[in-house]
């Protein structure tokens, strides 16, 4: 059974390598949608970091408690992480944070369309899929799947 350091962990390195999060605010305004996450440097627990377009559903909710929701490729991790969403207009973030998939989207650095959104982290449930072939053989022989479940969940404060 993974401890809660264990499952942060995994949580950091499937973010930092799929980069793909599902990004909303309560706000009615900004429902959630698929976004790329950028870590900066080795910095777990956050920031995470998006690039959008100034005219898009995020920044016109004005930004507030967001929730961003990870699942691995392979599915065997889940998370729901909670922060406050705000735009950041540093230069230097943008240029610090610049890759070859934010430069896809924008006509430079320089773009009057970019607008930068950190999301300062509260937060994370993350959950490990306890679903297997063993586990459902288990569960034709009466093992409740709760069972399988209780102990690969972690709460992680992440302030």
């Amino acid at each position: 059974m993974p401890t809660p350091d264990e499952l942060e962990a995994k949580l950091w390195a499937g973010i930092r390598s799929e980069m793909t999060v599902m990004l909303g605010t309560e706000s009615d305004h900004a429902p959630a949608r698929p976004m790329t996450a950028i870590v900066d440097g080795d910095e777990d627990r956050g920031p995470l970091w998006f690039f959008t377009s100034q005219d898009s559903e995020l920044m016109r909710a004005g930004g507030g408690p967001a929730t961003a929701m990870y699942v691995a490729k392979g599915h065997d991790l889940f998370a729901r992480i909670e922060g406050v969403l705000r735009e950041d207009t540093d230069p230097a973030m943008i240029d610090r944070l610049w890759n070859p998939f934010v430069a896809a989207w924008y006509d430079g650095k320089d773009d009057p369309d970019i607008a930068l959104m950190r999301m300062d982290l509260d937060s994370a449930e993350i959950w490990e899929n306890a679903s297997s072939l063993i586990a459902g053989i288990k569960s034709l022989f009466g093992r409740k799947p709760q069972q399988d479940y209780k102990d690969k969940v972690a709460q992680v404060p992440l302030e």
